[in-house]
């Protein structure tokens, strides 16, 4: 049977997407089949589209379409094998990382530090299509009041910045903390995050509509990082101390700007590199200032069924920018790539 998707067979810009009739997922043991309600856009997207080698070996090695989409929420309509907390027509949403259960890291209930994780939507097809197929085990169960869209906003985004705060740098209420790119959908969720725990939020963006967005969504002071040295300004701010917490994910372009942010004590916890990998560091201010460098990446499934509960009692509120037909899915990857978004784009079947 065949299904309608967003799928590409080589890699380039937007015009490679194509909206088409590709074969429906045939589940396999332990598998189940779910009908897409609501597929969030990530930024990774849209380097799995241009050219991570990753797809490209797919591409070669199956010869088949790529369906992109990992941040998936939907219905359940067929399950393979014997599942009792599943039933047809369960609202579920899907934990992206597939890991590989048997190794110690996901023993020891890290499965986001597997070295072998695949990730749905990259090494597998997606959820830009009608139905995508997933392990049972990733299948969280979602209550009424969480609508599919919101539900579909936590996977990457939201389970990313929890994992870098409330995991990683251990946010407290009270401390201080500058979030990178307040507009994007990980600064976004941070802003959230670090509003619930009661901490006190500094929020750069490049646009002044952004920054008003910032504020509405909990930032306490807001900055325009363009043609201006953001560190002196949150000096400046903080009298001379700095923040306690850096969330940075923009990488090359801002990373003396941020460790020079810190304050004495102050941690850097870092999820990505749009602008470039390699930063630098001035060690003697690192070690006299006792500052924390750390590395996050994703966050574990019972992380992201801790954020289904926060959403479900409205103590998270997902940040919708906009949803799209799925057939639009070429504009929802030129909002990212322009930053025009505020929040989550998210593709409905």
């Amino acid at each position: 049977m065949a299904m309608k998707a967003i799928a590409f067979t080589e890699q380039g810009e937007v015009d490679v997407l194509r909206y088409q009739k590709v074969e429906k997922p045939t589940l396999g043991p332990n598998e189940i089949l779910v009908k897409v309600k609501s597929c969030a856009v990530n930024y990774l997207d849209i380097h799995a589209r241009r050219n991570r080698p990753e797809i490209k070996q797919k591409l070669t090695e199956t010869g088949t379409p790529h369906i992109l989409g990992s941040d998936i929420a939907g219905e359940i309509v067929e399950i393979f094998g014997t599942h009792p907390d599943l039933t047809i027509g369960d609202r579920v949403l899907l934990a992206p990382c597939i890991p590989c259960g048997v190794c110690s890291d996901c023993i020891n209930g890290y499965e986001n530090l597997c070295d072998t994780q695949q990730l749905l939507g990259f090494q597998t097809d997606g959820g830009y299509a009608e139905f995508v197929k997933a392990p049972a085990k990733n299948a969280i169960q979602i209550a009424a009041p969480l609508s599919f869209t919101e539900a579909s906003a936590l996977p990457i985004a939201y389970l990313t910045a929890w994992h870098m705060l409330i995991t990683r740098a251990q946010l407290k209420a009270g401390e201080n903390i500058l979030i990178l790119g307040a507009g994007g959908s990980v600064g976004s969720a941070g802003l959230q995050i670090a509003k619930l725990v009661g901490a006190r939020s500094f929020a750069t963006a490049s646009t002044d509509k952004k920054l008003a967005r910032a504020k509405e969504n909990g930032a306490d002071f807001t900055i325009n990082y363009t043609d201006i040295d953001f560190s002196e300004v949150i000096l400046e701010l903080t009298n001379g101390r700095g923040v306690d917490v850096v969330l940075e994910h923009v990488g090359e372009a801002t990373w003396e700007q941020s460790i020079n942010s810190l304050a004495k004590n102050g941690r850097l916890v870092s999820c990505g590199v749009t602008t470039g990998n390699i930063g630098k560091i001035n060690i003697r201010k690192m070690y006299q200032k006792q500052l924390t460098l750390m590395g996050s990446a994703l966050g574990t499934q019972t992380e992201l069924q801790t954020l289904v509960h926060l959403a479900e009692q409205k103590k998270l509120i997902p940040i919708i920018d906009r949803t799209l037909p799925l057939e639009n899915a070429d504009e929802a990857h030129q909002l990212l790539e322009t930053r025009k978004n505020f929040g989550k784009v998210c593709l409905i079947p």
